[in-house]
């Protein structure tokens, strides 16, 4: 337990609604840990489950005069450890923070930080509007966490990302003082953008208790294409060839590895021989969609797909998308996964997919590849065997190879998932020791005690065991 562990729990308790924290040790459990399973998971000291910037401010408070460590989570959907549990912590969870409120006029909503991706979407439409950034977990994952990790989506290839969103929040300091940057304005260069500092800071500079968010008109209804192919190299190509001339709203990327998993949990019909399969979108107005089609198709063609199947039917397009979200829980049925993030510039992305299905094999370990293939956002699915050390041993050096491979490429270590805690070790090759130090100088200005989300993105210089 951290210092002062006794004393920050009962400080809390007498602070907060009774029902806020939760220190029974079996409720605290689902709390360790989020979708990446991180195995240096430590036991918090509670749960606190606010219910407004009030009650944050009173956590953060405590936790500050207490020297106690803070760890904001949202829904748990992450896959990088950036909401692992430390040892004597706080786990700070915005499930109930989850208001929604919609303002027509200036197409913005204002949401807390637990309310889902989905509830948003499905709030915005009410009002004939749409808020794209859409993760494959968007009917899981929350509007904090996506804001934490600046996270991206099946439509990003044209509508960008989370943060070409985010107009303003509230943000609860390390010192416990609240702060308003942004709001609903379009057009904002007044100081510095310490709004875009926050998105994608994974829970290490500010605790997010309210958003405001740019919303679109509703998407139009959009044409789907799906094409496969004989050889990884074909379909690379047939995605160069696509985003050199065109801007699909989305243009999505399955290997055989996904392709038979998928198969496996639908029975949908999908060709389990071919290696690998594109999904892609159009949603151009006034036919131009269908256009978009014709010559995504006809690169393809060029490319020597197998097969090439389009269709205007929303229903039926949905089916294949819904395939392609789906592709990790499908995975996830072959074993337990070490899941990566990575990205390439556009040009290197053939590089990408070989290495890795070089690394793959030089390993001996399975490797599922999806990717966000418009933007070079690739996600390989390293797959463990639960039972069998030496599988682990060599799923873990494959693991540290993609990280480099990337690097050496050009690329990123994380497109959209965020470095949390299990791509720690590769942050200082990827960014460089001036820009690592120049991040560690705006960490330590704006949470110098080191209290919030210990050991994500930054080693933990606070020299406590666990956090």
């Amino acid at each position: 337990m951290e210092r002062n562990g006794a004393d920050a729990l009962e400080r809390l308790i007498a602070a907060l609604p009774a029902d806020a924290v939760v220190a029974d040790p079996a409720r605290m459990d689902a709390y360790r840990w989020d979708r990446a399973g991180d195995p240096g998971a430590g036991v918090p000291l509670c749960v606190v489950r606010p219910a407004s910037t009030d009650d944050v401010q009173a956590v953060v408070r405590i936790a500050a005069a207490t020297g106690t460590s803070v760890v904001p989570r949202g829904a748990g959907s992450g896959l990088s450890g950036g909401s692992t549990a430390v040892e004597g912590g706080i786990v700070l969870s915005m499930e109930r923070m989850r208001t929604i409120e919609v303002d027509a006029v200036t197409r913005t909503v204002v949401a807390g930080p637990g309310a889902l991706n989905a509830e948003v979407k499905a709030e915005a439409a009410r009002h004939g509007l749409w808020y794209p950034p859409d993760p494959s977990s968007f009917e899981i994952c929350s509007i904090g966490g996506n804001v934490a990790t600046n996270a991206g989506g099946l439509c990003c290839v044209k509508y960008g990302v989370t943060s070409d969103y985010v107009l303003g929040m509230v943000v609860v300091l390390a010192d416990g003082s609240i702060v308003r940057l942004g709001g609903a304005r379009l057009k904002d260069v007044a100081g510095l953008s310490l709004t875009k500092l926050f998105v994608g800071s994974e829970g290490t500079l500010g605790i997010i208790t309210e958003v405001t968010l740019r919303l679109l008109p509703a998407q139009k209804p959009p044409t789907t294409l799906v094409a496969t192919f004989a050889t990884l190299e074909a379909a690379v190509g047939a995605v160069l060839g696509i985003t050199g001339t065109m801007r699909p709203s989305m243009l999505e990327f399955m290997d055989r590895v996904t392709i038979s998993a998928v198969e496996d949990a639908t029975r949908m019909g999908l060709d389990t021989d071919a290696a690998a399969m594109l999904i892609a979108q159009s949603d151009e107005p006034g036919g131009h969609a269908a256009w978009e089609v014709e010559r995504m198709t006809a690169v393809c063609v060029e490319q020597g797909a197998v097969e090439v199947f389009s269709t205007d039917d929303p229903a039926e397009g949905e089916a294949f998308v819904v395939a392609r979200r789906m592709a990790i829980p499908a995975v996830e049925r072959l074993g337990a996964l070490l899941l990566e993030d990575v990205g390439v510039p556009l040009p290197r992305l053939h590089h990408l997919v070989e290495g890795i299905a070089d690394i793959s094999g030089r390993n001996d370990v399975t490797i599922a590849l999806i990717a966000h293939a418009g933007d070079g956002n690739t996600h390989p699915l390293i797959v463990l065997d639960p039972v069998d050390h030496a599988q682990q041993e060599r799923a873990r050096t494959a693991y540290g190879e993609v990280m480099d491979l990337a690097i050496a490429l050009g690329g990123t270590i994380t497109g959209e998932h965020g470095v949390g805690r299990l791509k720690r070790p590769w942050l200082r090759d990827y960014l460089g020791d001036d820009v690592l130090a120049l991040n560690e100088r705006v960490k330590a200005a704006l949470d110098p005690a080191g209290i919030l989300n210990p050991g994500a993105v930054f080693a933990d210089a606070r020299g406590l065991d666990g956090g």
